[in-house]
């Protein structure tokens, strides 16, 4: 009896200090944290320009005719275009690029932002690291 519970000790003290190890380790388990993100969030268009006009006038979720994105730009930004015609190359630029989808029903176009997700990968061991090197520059 003395002996099996002696051998018990030694094994269950064994377990326990390889728990310790892989906890005190240098080569700690570096675990992906996934977040999602809009891709809206990280563009930004120069301000005043009839790209920034376009977009700060369109929405997700309905579509808008050419003439209901003049009236909206006038009424937000104060500013008419002389020929409506310009802002046609950079709806159709923002369409080629993919982030505005086009309708074409009856003849007339309308234009809605596409929303595009994005999922970004990071580090938590960087994270820490990041947090660490703000904390001694402040």
């Amino acid at each position: 009896m003395f002996l099996v519970d002696f051998l018990k000790k030694i094994f269950k003290k064994e377990e326990k200090s390889t728990e310790l190890i892989e906890a005190n380790s240098i080569y700690e388990n570096k675990t992906e944290i996934e977040e999602i993100h809009s891709v809206w969030d990280y563009l930004k268009f120069q301000e005043n320009t009839q790209a920034f006009h376009i977009i700060s006038v369109i929405g997700f979720e309905e579509w808008v005719s050419m003439e209901e994105i003049l009236r909206r730009i006038k009424e937000l930004f104060g500013m008419d275009y002389k020929n409506m015609r310009s802002l046609y190359p950079y709806i159709k630029t923002l369409v080629d690029c993919g982030i505005i989808e086009t309708s074409n029903v009856g003849g007339k176009k309308r234009w809605r932002k596409k929303d595009i997700l994005i999922k970004i990968k990071t580090k938590k061991q960087e994270e820490k690291e990041k947090k660490q090197e703000k904390a001694r520059v402040n």
